[in-house]
């Protein structure tokens, strides 16, 4: 499975990415910014994992660019260190389908809707 992890903090990119590469299923390639992966000219990813709150394009702009590249098998799970229910209400209007908070069960939750297990875990679907 092709992932793609847009997050522009080096540390916390550092973290999922070594997190993930556990398992040899994932290939993840990092990404600073919604623009550098725009411009990468790769055929789309099976899954994609973006920070919400990027330098540039935040990641609901991102989403916005790629949507409709999107087949119904792909994954985009937005991510934010921000609860807001508010938030996460306009993330689904627009389509968005996985949301999950930067906390201590960030990984488990990503490997879940990854695996397609989200039921097993109180995510937004």
């Amino acid at each position: 499975m092709n992932v793609y992890l847009i997050e522009d903090d080096e540390i916390y990119a550092e973290f999922i990415l070594r997190s993930l590469s556990k398992n040899p299923k994932y290939k993840v390639k990092t990404f600073k910014s919604a623009e550098e992966c725009l411009s990468n000219g790769q055929t789309v990813a099976d899954a994609y994992i973006v920070d919400y709150n990027l330098p540039g394009k935040s990641g609901i702009e991102f989403y916005e660019a790629i949507k409709n590249k999107l087949k119904e098998n792909n994954k985009l799970i937005m991510m934010s260190a921000i609860d807001d229910g508010n938030m996460v209400l306009s993330f689904i209007k627009r389509g968005v389908r996985d949301y999950v908070i930067k906390d201590n069960t960030i990984i488990d939750s990503l490997m879940a809707i990854l695996e397609g297990k989200e039921d097993e875990y109180y995510l937004f679907d």
